[in-house]
């Protein structure tokens, strides 16, 4: 390590004027610190931080070594600090999002790449870890048009099985995933199985978990993303990178089915760049209108509106039979 003498700081998270200290060396190095944040290592030399990285969850990020000791082994040690940390948290499985500059950076550092734009790249430190999940997925038609739909369905409503119908009358085959992160109202696991019970009488649809690979803005990290203005562009780009990189091959997906979307500017805008992207991967895109009740789209959103109030009565006529039983167990009472 060019014979000078480290000391390892570790924090869960830092506070007080160790989080100032870290705060200010990110910015130096043109990155930024980031809420949500779990752990964090600093790389210490007399008092001086010499290298940086942190973690949330299954995402390491906010990595950093000072210029003068680039090419030192610093971000080795960083890396290999924050992998055990999670380890001790029973979380193997890492990904990282960082500048497509730095892919041999951390390539060496045993990542791997899953998908690139030209803003950011992913990377996870499983080989192959994203081939072998697609290949784990059901695939019963292979040959023929083959659409997919990627929805949060928080929870899954009419206008989601609306949505999967139009898309199963005119394609062999639908993939319906629902996004596994576990940042919606209703868990990833209630959203899936009320998915797969809504679509159940669908012999061409087949429903998957998105696992770590399709994401949302919930965890996109913009630390190293300097124009803020852009961040939900460079997310959306990037979530199309991988679907189209990753998943749309293998799955044979030849068609994007998406809802129009009346209530948010972000996702009207996410559906404005599949419009533009996927057709250059060799992907149709077909933005269906919003399913109407009494002159209002029908939207998660409004479910969840409903239930805060309190009025279950009123949700019935938006969701599903099966999505109604579930909601009737848990918000029991309610009127």
């Amino acid at each position: 390590m060019g014979g000078f003498t480290l000391e390892i700081l570790f924090g869960n998270p830092f506070t007080g004027r160790l989080l100032c200290r870290t705060k200010e060396f990110l910015n130096r190095s043109g990155l930024d610190y980031e809420d949500g944040i779990e752990c964090t290592v600093d790389a210490v030399e007399n008092g001086e931080i010499l290298a940086t990285g942190s973690r949330q969850g299954n995402v390491l990020k906010c990595i950093a070594v000072s210029g003068e000791r680039r090419g030192t082994g610093l971000s080795s040690v960083i890396v290999t600090n924050l992998v055990k940390n999670a380890a001790l948290e029973s979380i193997f499985h890492l990904f990282l999002y960082t500048k497509p500059e730095n892919r041999s950076v951390f390539g060496g550092l045993g990542f791997y790449p899953i998908a690139a734009t030209r803003d950011v790249l992913l990377m996870e430190n499983a080989k192959d870890g994203v081939r072998k999940f697609v290949e784990g997925l059901e695939c019963p038609v292979k040959e023929g048009k083959i659409g997919s739909i990627v929805a949060n369905a928080d929870p899954f409503t009419n206008g989601h099985l609306y949505l999967t119908e139009a898309a199963a009358r005119s394609c062999d085959l639908v993939h319906l995933f629902i996004l596994s992160e576990d940042r919606s109202e209703f868990s990833a696991d209630v959203r899936l199985r009320l998915a797969k019970q809504a679509v159940a009488s669908l012999p061409n649809v087949v429903v998957h978990p998105t696992g770590s690979y399709l994401i949302s803005g919930a965890t996109f990290p913009d630390y190293f993303i300097r124009d803020k203005t852009r961040v939900k562009e460079i997310c959306g780009e990037l979530d199309l990178a991988v679907f189209l990189q990753q998943f749309a091959g293998p799955l044979h997906i030849s068609c994007r089915f998406a809802g129009s979307e009346p209530f948010s500017p972000v996702t009207e805008s996410y559906n404005r760049a599949m419009i533009r992207a996927l057709p250059r991967g060799g992907v149709s895109v077909v933005i269906v209108p919003r399913l109407e009740r009494e002159g209002e789209a029908v939207s998660a959103g409004r479910v969840r509106e409903l239930l805060r109030q309190g009025n279950l009565r009123a949700v019935r006529a938006l969701v599903p039979a099966s999505t109604y039983q579930y909601l009737e167990g848990r918000h029991g009472g309610s009127t």
